[in-house]
This record gives structure tokens, sequence and C-alpha cells, in this order.
């Protein structure tokens, strides 16, 4: 078994290392710190082909695989943790929900400007009581002649305040059954954007409003049915989480062990003080355990999506390294960890949110435990009888 990247991946992520240290290193504390969305960083990446990786070439992607998105996010992050955002949008969560199941005539309108850098697809999802419990949602979608009539609510989208597009699920009918998802369009009749709430990571998010919202019957993306298949895709977003989770943490591990070797404290470096060498040791296992899950999963999906058992652990480690080593590298660097003059600080608020973002560790804890026992415990009460 070679534990080793291949050449071909080492070329490709030399040369994203290369892209991130020239065009994103100047910049990057303050683009961590703005609450808007860096567009022409995102045209710049775009232009070095880290937009739409996985997606077919004649659909203006690139071709490549899970492991080079999950890669290319990594080298990103190192150098610039704001913009592996970008790199993630452009490849996991709804967008490549709608790469994977879109019709060509709704690839046709909108995968252009989204894989250019110029426009963004939200995902809305969660709803004011349907969170973990997506199954539970009640924003309807019922069809009407050519057009679909939507109403209902969404929380928690990401990106809905810049987005142009939205993911949205929606129930055509009882059931899980009766779950699907359609596009809608900002400026659509009966959709309102409400205005901004901010997270403790500093980014914004809007609630969405739909009353008798009407789109296009062709925007319907998956109808009845489609919940598994919007779910399956689902966990390939999952990756984009846990790479970004990791390698945030280890941007904060390098920051950390850089001032640990040249602050001094009592005549001596940091380096040198036995409590801090072995919260370095700590570290260091979990961020090379948990990249080795994630590079087992982005390789499983090669092959075509990978299990959710695969993603499941892959995010449950990568949530669970990049907290515990970007905190300890905040505990380390001190008073200038817990600033805004380090990163540090910046990386900790963001990994804390992706621990309950694309699936909490609890819900994933359940969903590990299902495959070890090889059956499905429900969460809902047992019915009264």
């Amino acid at each position: 078994m070679n534990f080793e990247l291949s050449e071909e991946h080492t070329s490709f992520a030399d040369a994203v290392r290369r892209f991130a240290r020239d065009r994103l290193a100047d910049g990057a504390l303050e683009r961590a710190h703005s609450p808007h969305y860096p567009w022409e960083t995102a045209q710049a990446i775009a232009e070095q082909g880290l937009l739409g990786i996985t997606f077919p070439e004649n659909e203006g992607g690139q071709g490549g695989t899970l492991m080079h998105a999950v890669l290319a996010i990594q080298e990103v992050a190192l150098v610039c943790p704001k913009s592996a955002d970008i790199v993630q949008a452009g490849n996991f969560g709804p967008i490549r929900t709608f790469a994977e199941y879109a019709t060509p005539e709704q690839k046709d309108r909108f995968l252009p400007d989204l894989l250019s850098g110029r426009k963004l697809i939200a995902l809305g999802m969660s709803e004011p009581d349907a969170g973990s419990a997506v199954t539970e949602l009640k924003t309807s979608a019922r069809i009407d002649g050519d057009e679909v009539v939507i109403n209902g609510s969404k929380v928690f989208s990401t990106h809905s305040p810049e987005a142009e597009l939205f993911l949205i699920y929606v129930r055509f009918g009882p059931g899980v059954g009766g779950i699907g998802s359609v596009l809608v369009e900002r400026g659509a009749p009966g959709f309102q954007v409400g205005q901004p709430s901010a997270f403790m990571s500093g980014e914004t998010w809007c609630q969405l409003y739909f009353e008798n919202c009407r789109i296009p019957k062709r925007n319907i993306l998956l109808g009845e049915g489609g919940f598994k298949k919007q779910i399956a895709g689902f966990n390939v977003e999952r990756l984009g989480n846990s790479s970004r989770s990791l390698a945030l943490g280890r941007h904060a591990f390098l920051v950390a062990r850089e001032h640990a070797m040249t602050r001094k404290q009592f005549g001596r470096d940091l380096c040198e003080f036995q409590g801090i060498q072995w919260k370095f040791a700590e570290m260091k296992l979990k961020l090379e355990a948990a990249q080795l899950l994630l590079y087992k999963a982005a390789l499983e999906g090669d092959h075509g999506l990978p299990s959710a058992q695969s993603t499941a652990l892959a995010k449950l480690a990568c949530n669970q390294a990049g907290w515990d080593v970007a905190n300890e590298a905040l505990q380390v660097m001190g008073g200038l960890g817990y600033s805004q003059e380090s990163m540090i600080e910046y990386c900790v608020r963001r990994i804390r949110g992706w621990m309950i973002a694309g699936g909490s560790i609890e819900m994933l804890k359940n969903r590990i435990a299902e495959g070890v026992f090889d059956r499905t415990f429900s969460q809902r009460p047992t019915p009264a009888r």
C-alpha cells in the first residue's frame, strides 16, 4: 500500500502552491477579515483552472479528480485561508450537486458564469424547524402548468448575500420520496433575500423567503424522489468541508511552529520547553491521521461517489483535528494568537463553524455507528401504540 501522492498529484499540488504564493499571499490577512466576497480573487483562481476541477472538460471543467480538488483547497489554504473558500465553492457544495444532476440546458445557462468566478450558487437546505433533520423540511413546490410555485423559507445559506443562483431543497409531496430540488434565480417573482446576519466566523447569511414564488418548470433540478441522489452528492460536499478544516488547522500549526522557534521566554526558545514540544507532537499526530482518512475518501471518489461512511469518517476526523490543532496553536501563540493581527484566531473561528455545517459531528457519529452495526438507528421517537 502506497501512502505517497502520485507524481502527477505532486506536480499538480506544486503548481497550485506556486500560484497561491505568487497571487494570493499578499493581502491574505485583510481578505480573511473582510465581510465581502473577493470577486477579483475568484476570477484569478478561475483563470488558474481551480474551479470545476472535477467537471468534464466539455462542460467547462478540468476533467480532474476529487483528489485534485482536495489538493487545491489544501495548497491555497496554507497561503490564504479565505481563498480556499473560493476553491470550495467552485468544486463542492451546491455546484457539485448541480453539475452531477443538471440537464444540458441548465448547464449551458449557468455553468459558464459559475466556473469563471463571475457568479455564485448558494444552497437552501436548512429551515427554521429543519436542520439536522432535513427530511422534515416544509418548503413546498407545486407544479402549475409550465411553472413551479414555491412557498416557505430557508436559513443559514452560505454565500446567500452575493449569490445569483440558489439550489433549493423543496417538498413536492409527502414523505422522503416527495423531496426534490429546484433552481431559483435572484429576482424571481415572490423570492426575497432577507437582511444579512453574521456568524461567529464573520461570514454573513440571509434568510430566504418564498411567497408564491414562481419559476419556470425547466428549473427543476431533481423532482419527486430526488432526495437520495441529492444526499449522495452531499457526501462529496463533506470532502470540501474536511479539506478546509484540516488545511486551516495545518496553517495554524505552521504559524505556531515558526512562533515557537523564534519567540523567547525566560531566555529560551519556546520550542525548548517540553510542554510545548508535547503540544506539537500531539498536533502532528492528529493532522497526519486525519489526512489519511481524507485522502482515502477522495481516492475512493475517483471511481464514483465516495461512500457515506468514508466521508463521515473523514469529516469527523478533519473537523476534530483541525479544531484541536488550531485551538492549541492559538494557546501557543498567546495574546498574538488571540489577536486579529494573526491569522490563528480566524482559523479557530472558521473551523468551529464547519463542525456544525455539512453534517454536525454528532450526526456523523450516528452515521458511522450505523456502518459499524450495519443497521439504521432512527432518531425519531417510537410511535405510541
